[in-house]
């Protein structure tokens, strides 16, 4: 296997760290987040850092680079108290991926690609129209990460759409079928089948258990 020290890395040509670094860590979630100024300008923006942090309340979180520079998505949550996340698909990958431009803040990504925005429940957030799940999501809270100048932003799921024919009865979404996408490193797009669910683990017989 290749191996890499820390030194090693800290040498590497910055595209080659980052593809790297990027990619060790597995596949990640593939999300567009929703979010609309005050004043009405509407944004969209990939992300591949959603993830979930527990389910009584519902709670996900997102990390977002440093804020030293403009971050529409980061300026219109703390402004307006309210997101949302669109689980992006094989149907719309290359739109998806386009709304990592850095357009200006006046410039609505839905208007430079097909993506269609909607608008639920008077939700002020809007929508992807035609992802197969898409979270109405209230601002709780965010944390600054010292080590790199990221930050944490917390938030609760108000409302939950999910196409039902992706729900099973125990309350499972089935993301393959709606071939919701995956991100490997920066910008590569995988699709994934479903290969099979396991049950909850107990301890085989003859060891001891933990008592939590």
């Amino acid at each position: 296997m290749k191996q890499f020290n820390s030194r090693d890395i800290d040498e590497l040509h910055h595209l080659y760290r980052i593809n790297l670094i990027n990619s060790c860590s597995g596949y990640k979630s593939a999300n567009l987040i929703g979010t609309k100024s005050e004043d009405g300008f509407s944004n969209v923006a990939v992300f591949s850092s959603v993830t979930h942090l527990g389910s009584n309340p519902g709670l996900l979180g997102f990390f977002l680079r440093p804020t030293t520079v403009m971050r529409h998505t980061y300026d219109n949550i703390k402004a307006t108290g309210c997101f949302t996340i669109n689980h992006i698909h094989q149907d719309i990958l290359e739109d998806a991926h386009h709304t990592s431009a850095k357009y200006a803040r006046e410039v609505s990504e839905f208007d430079v690609t097909s993506l269609n925005k909607i608008y639920r429940d008077d939700f002020h957030a809007p929508f992807v129209d035609g992802c197969p799940i898409q979270l109405a999501m209230e601002f709780v809270e965010e944390h600054s990460i010292p080590a790199n100048n990221t930050v944490l932003v917390i938030g609760k799921i108000s409302q939950l759409f999910v196409e039902e024919d992706l729900l099973h009865k125990d309350g499972f979404i089935d993301l393959s079928k709606a071939k919701v996408a995956t991100i490997n490193g920066l910008d590569a797009y995988a699709v994934p089948d479903f290969h099979r669910r396991l049950e909850y683990q107990r301890p085989k017989p003859g060891f001891a258990g933990r008592e939590d």
